[in-house]
């Protein structure tokens, strides 16, 4: 009786120094910002099955100390780009795969810009810029979109925000406006960095 008296006390000890190291791990970790892209088949995806595949994030996403934020699909081309923070791009891409297994083709650390605000039902674009590694920095990025914003009125643009992998040279713009062109124009003359890809897309939380 006095031995299985001590095992159970070991026992409690060590679940609770156990717990205590969890609960210390999850509060401490650093989380930097990611974006991932899934390249599914062009015509194969639609907004609703994304956003059930989100509600599977969402539900598993504590397990690897992940906080999905937004996420954007382009049907057409069957692309979904999703915005986390994490505290590595491992862990986003297990929380993919242990929600819904549709893991990304690729999982970038990225820096944001500030968000602007969009009108009530806007329309979309989701645009990108490849510099090439090492060709851009957060700042020039900010710059060129100060420049953005002083000239998208013309063409009825709204860039909502930007983020930038700059290990990459990755650039990806959001914006509200009537159509790609208006998009690429607007780029065009602020400062003639035009992108290589330029998608519509639905965007949900």
């Amino acid at each position: 009786m006095k031995n299985l008296s001590y095992s159970l006390i070991a026992l409690a000890v060590l679940f609770s120094s156990c717990k205590s190291e969890s609960q210390g791990i999850d509060s401490n970790q650093q989380k930097s910002m990611f974006l991932d892209v899934h390249n599914l088949e062009p015509g194969k995806v639609t907004y609703d099955a994304v956003m059930e595949a989100h509600k599977k994030d969402l539900a598993t996403q504590s397990k690897y100390g992940v906080n999905f934020v937004k996420f954007w699909v382009d049907e057409a081309a069957g692309k979904v780009y999703c915005l986390s923070e994490s505290p590595d791009s491992a862990s986003v891409y297990r929380t993919h795969k242990d929600a819904h297994g549709l893991v990304p083709a690729l999982v970038q650390p990225v820096s944001s810009g500030k968000e602007a605000a969009a009108s009530a039902n806007p329309t979309l674009f989701l645009d990108i810029h490849q510099l090439g590694a090492g060709n851009v920095t957060a700042k020039a990025v900010a710059d060129a979109h100060v420049k953005d914003l002083a000239v998208q009125g013309k063409y009825g643009v709204n860039f909502i925000n930007y983020w930038v992998d700059e290990k990459s040279g990755a650039v990806m713009c959001l914006s509200e406006a009537k159509d790609a062109n208006s998009v690429i124009n607007t780029h065009k003359e602020a400062h003639g960095l035009i992108p290589v890809e330029v998608h519509p897309v639905k965007q949900g939380q």
